[in-house]
């Protein structure tokens, strides 16, 4: 029983961002009924796939939810959501605001009809800035809040995204924190409340937060960069088979290192002595960190520093992260048994608590899984679910 047991949740998102944290609070026990449109989910053809609609992406972004096929363009479409909107706790959804309200869907309509309800929107723009109506993709707000202009900083002078969808991840994130404190606040009150988390607005907190730097003064200290993160030598180190990634960070981190590898030379330079002597120096101290690791093995490396409890790990690429022993040891990634897909690899709610255990609820849902049963639940008769089924309102998948 997760910590969020008994809350119930429409999922009105597609893609990524939406999805993401809508399936975290499935995974925190609540009840999360994913609204899909006729076609589905774009992801579910992302692939590669053993069967069509279920792709990998799709997979890993939509367990512990069950799937409903709406026509929401078609009355008894709208009608099905509102009967679900009213014994809801969240809504939520990740298109504009604007397409919400052409849908008659905005806060207006449904806070009417469930006062009670955390109306938690995950968008581009904050709605009271000139960029408001703008399409947002995490390619672009990665770009706009200077991530591509900071790697061009620390490579070869060309801006590259990083290859992660950093930007869904994160507000996604941010969403979930979002909406349960918004639940906190509506048990208090006894009133819910629309929630706008931006993609933008929210990113640009996240990286000028270590890259403001002299920018937070008024006149600028400097044009702002966190000169340790900006460093070209702050990257996974060569040795002199592979390599491998090191952090030396501290004073005694340091003092340790400098005893493993006989460099009495650097505890006396004033420029590796004392952490404010690093951080003036760092692309100096780096670049020296650099040439002394060349000179081994990773394994001799490996063994050196985790003797003298030196900060150190492998660097992995995505098959060996798999069979890391710790990963391994607590896992993080078990192979189970899906109904449709065979085994596949899931992953575990990597948060622990000590008295509401949270784990996935189910696996990925196919297209309309359950749309009958949660028809049935908000009070369509057998009879009027055959008819949305017969009208293309909704589907009835076959066993």
């Amino acid at each position: 029983m997760g910590p969020l047991e008994g809350i119930k949740v429409v999922d009105m998102t597609t893609v990524l961002m939406g999805p993401y944290a809508t399936q975290m609070l499935g995974d925190y026990g609540a009840d999360v009924i994913k609204v899909e449109s006729p076609d589905g989910d774009v992801t579910r053809q992302i692939g590669p796939t053993r069967h069509a609609g279920m792709g990998p992406v799709f997979l890993n972004t939509n367990r512990s939810k069950r799937s409903i096929c709406l026509d929401l363009k078609k009355p008894t479409g709208r009608e099905a959501v509102l009967r679900l909107i009213a014994k809801a706790d969240v809504l939520v959804y990740n298109v504009r605001p604007q397409a919400m309200a052409r849908l008659q869907l905005g806060y207006d309509v449904v806070s009417r009809i469930n006062p009670r309800l955390v109306y938690a929107g995950v968008f581009g723009f904050g709605q009271d800035g000139p960029y408001a109506a703008k399409p947002a993709y995490d390619d672009l707000i990665q770009g706009a809040t200077a991530l591509p202009a900071l790697m061009a900083q620390t490579a070869d002078g060309v801006p590259r995204y990083v290859p992660n969808a950093l930007v869904d991840r994160i507000v996604g994130l941010t969403a979930v924190g979002a909406i349960c404190a918004s639940l906190v606040h509506r048990d208090k009150t006894g009133q819910g409340q629309r929630v706008d988390i931006p993609m933008f607005e929210t990113m640009a907190s996240f990286v000028m937060g270590d890259h403001m730097g002299g920018l937070t003064y008024d006149p600028p200290l400097d044009r702002g960069g966190y000169k340790r993160h900006l460093s070209p030598d702050r990257r996974p180190y060569k040795t002199s088979d592979g390599y491998i990634c090191v952090i030396v960070y501290n004073d005694k981190q340091w003092d340790n290192f400098f005893t493993a590898t006989g460099r009495d030379d650097l505890r006396k330079d004033s420029r590796f002595a004392t952490f404010a002597g690093r951080a003036a120096n760092i692309d100096c101290v780096y670049a020296e960190l650099a040439r002394i690791l060349k000179t081994r093995t990773t394994a001799e490396w490996n063994e050196i520093l985790e003797k003298a409890d030196v900060p150190v790990m492998p660097m992995h690429d995505l098959e060996s992260l798999l069979q890391d022993p710790h990963i391994v040891a607590t896992d993080v990634f078990p192979v189970i048994d899906h109904p449709t897909e065979g085994r596949i690899r899931s992953m575990k709610v990597s948060a622990r608590w000590s008295d509401t255990t949270a784990e996935p609820q189910r696996l990925a849902p196919r297209l309309g899984e359950h749309s009958a049963k949660i028809l049935h639940e908000v009070g369509f008769s057998a009879d009027e679910i055959a008819a949305m089924v017969h009208d293309g309102v909704t589907n009835a998948p076959e066993n």
